[in-house]
């Protein structure tokens, strides 16, 4: 019987295990190097900082109580720094005259402002629109008034003119009767026509006499009716100013400083 074996021969390895060290000079070189550079890096560091304090200047020598004073009672300031919201002390609300729509803000929280300082601008179409108006009818009485008072010395030059006509036809009556007076003492002109000259000039006086009283109460028609036109001028006028003042109250001011 063949056996077919394989005869393999393990190369066995020998380690030195002794436990002796092996001396490396490399090493020793390195740290004696390295010792070096450690002493040479501090001697410069050593170098420089002698040469910057070597440049620094002297310090300033020392003041007692340089500004001599008496201790005083008063208010001390104290800045404090963080992190927070500012809220006012007081809180002032300003009212306006009408409503309306915010328009534009001018003035941002926290701003100085004056008394007369405008704040912010509002818009109200109807209080713009009735100042318009009021406008327009103070424009419109003040021409009527105007009108009115060029009627009114047309009329007083006309019942003026009346009254000099009436003077003057009774003035010519005057005259007729006191000649055919004296004519008729003399016989010279019948007694109907000396009675027909009084007769006329006694109207004619009665005529002046009516036509002067027209022109007083004329005069005084006048008087009245301009009072009524200017007292409805003036009416329009306050009625102007205060819609004035309505559409100036649109613009909120400040009221105060702060």
């Amino acid at each position: 019987m063949n056996d077919n074996r394989v005869l393999t021969t393990d190369t066995v390895r020998f380690h030195n295990q002794s436990g002796m060290d092996i001396p490396r000079p490399d090493q020793a070189r390195k740290r004696r190097r390295r010792r070096i550079l450690y002493s040479v890096g501090g001697l410069v560091a050593v170098v420089l900082i002698t040469f910057g304090l070597s440049r620094l200047e002297p310090a300033a020598p020392l003041v007692e109580n340089p500004w001599p004073d008496t201790v005083k009672r008063g208010e001390m300031l104290r800045q404090v720094r963080g992190n927070g919201t500012l809220v006012p002390e007081e809180i002032l609300w300003i009212p306006t005259l009408n409503a309306g729509r915010v328009t534009s803000i001018l003035v941002l929280p926290g701003a100085a402002v004056k008394a007369d300082t405008v704040l912010v601008e509002l818009n109200n179409p109807e209080v713009s629109q009735a100042a318009f108006d009021a406008d327009w009818q103070l424009q419109a009485a003040q021409a009527e008034l105007t009108n009115l008072k060029v009627q009114l010395a047309t009329q007083r030059l006309n019942q003026q003119a009346s009254v000099a006509s009436a003077e003057a036809n009774y003035n010519n009556a005057k005259l007729d009767f006191e000649v055919n007076d004296e004519l008729a003492k003399a016989g010279l002109v019948p007694a109907l026509t000396l009675k027909q000259s009084k007769t006329k000039a006694g109207e004619l006086a009665k005529l002046l006499e009516i036509e002067q009283e027209r022109l007083k109460i004329s005069a005084d028609a006048t008087t009245a009716q301009l009072a009524v036109q200017e007292a409805k001028v003036a009416q329009l006028r306050a009625q102007l100013q205060l819609k004035r003042q309505q559409v100036e109250g649109l613009k909120v001011r400040a009221g105060i400083d702060g």
